[in-house]
């Protein structure tokens, strides 16, 4: 990938650039009880440091952890409890791969800055800095990565059909993205550190989310990287079938669109599935490249 001056796209993760040269998996790590795919089972320290490094070893370039979860109707999370779940994995995974990327999925600036401070490189921002004021600081003193994602509402209804109402999703999540990107700038961010995620199944219905995903490249016009995090969302078994979805069948329709989100311009993937995607990806990217 290249940027519009023709140089090779790139990320930049505090003191690192993240070469964009091929797919980026973010493998999720749910520290969480209650999150809607996983909760629970990598509640525990050690199973969660089990599983981070099973992501890696399948393939994951960036490990995402987090501490609060966003499924419809979710209890918000402390910040000091949410840290307190979060750092010390971190701190393991940072002393068994210390070069490794590790990214904080959280919408609180004090958890951010904990993470930072145990060896996270991004802040993954589901309310795109909509939630917490002193976020854009946050992110801009510590020249972290930032992901900014489209939702609307808190914790407790994003993911909910709540704020799904849009006359043009397309143009709208576009507009309210370019807006905290523009709030991030202000703060201090530089742009070669953001990269977009328009939010599927976030705040919006399953016919809002396949034209999200049909229309991708509008998303690629802010010269950000985009990100997609589609893994076992409802939409899946909505677009594929009419009855429920084993986990293996979620997994294999995550790694189709992914594969559609990837020829529409998205480069980051947040997945739960490393090893599905990273071969999905992989093959596909040989044929467009």
């Amino acid at each position: 990938m290249v940027s519009r001056d023709g140089s090779p796209r790139i990320w930049r993760l505090k003191s690192r650039e993240l070469l964009l040269d091929h797919p980026i998996v973010m493998g999720i790590l749910n520290v969480t009880p209650d999150s809607f795919s996983d909760g629970g089972n990598f509640f525990s320290p050690d199973s969660a440091l089990a599983h981070a490094m099973r992501m890696i070893d399948e393939g994951a370039d960036i490990i995402d952890i987090g501490g609060e979860s966003t499924r419809p109707g979710a209890i918000p999370v402390e910040a000091a409890q949410e840290s307190d779940r979060v750092v010390p994995v971190m701190e393991e995974l940072r002393r068994h791969v210390p070069d490794f990327v590790i990214s904080i999925d959280t919408t609180k600036a004090d958890v951010a800055r904990a993470a930072i401070d145990a060896g996270a490189s991004i802040i993954n921002d589901v309310s795109a800095m909509r939630l917490d004021p002193d976020m854009p600081v946050v992110a801009a003193t510590s020249s972290a990565g930032v992901v900014l994602m489209h939702s609307r509402g808190d914790v407790t209804n994003m993911a909910s059909y709540q704020n799904a109402v849009y006359e043009n999703v397309v143009s709208e999540v576009l507009d309210e993205l370019g807006s905290q990107l523009l709030l991030a700038e202000e703060a201090g961010v530089d742009r070669k550190n953001i990269a977009l995620d328009p939010g599927i199944g976030f705040s919006k219905r399953t016919e809002h989310s396949r034209e999200l995903i049909e229309k991708l490249d509008q998303f690629c016009t802010y010269d950000c990287p985009v990100m997609v995090g589609l893994s076992r969302k409802r939409m899946l078994t909505d677009v594929v079938s009419r009855g429920p979805l084993t986990l293996e069948e979620r997994d294999a329709a995550t790694a189709a669109f992914n594969v559609l989100a990837l020829q529409r311009g998205a480069i980051v993937f947040r997945v739960h599935n490393v090893k599905k995607n990273r071969q999905a990806l992989d093959e596909a990217w040989s044929e467009l490249t």
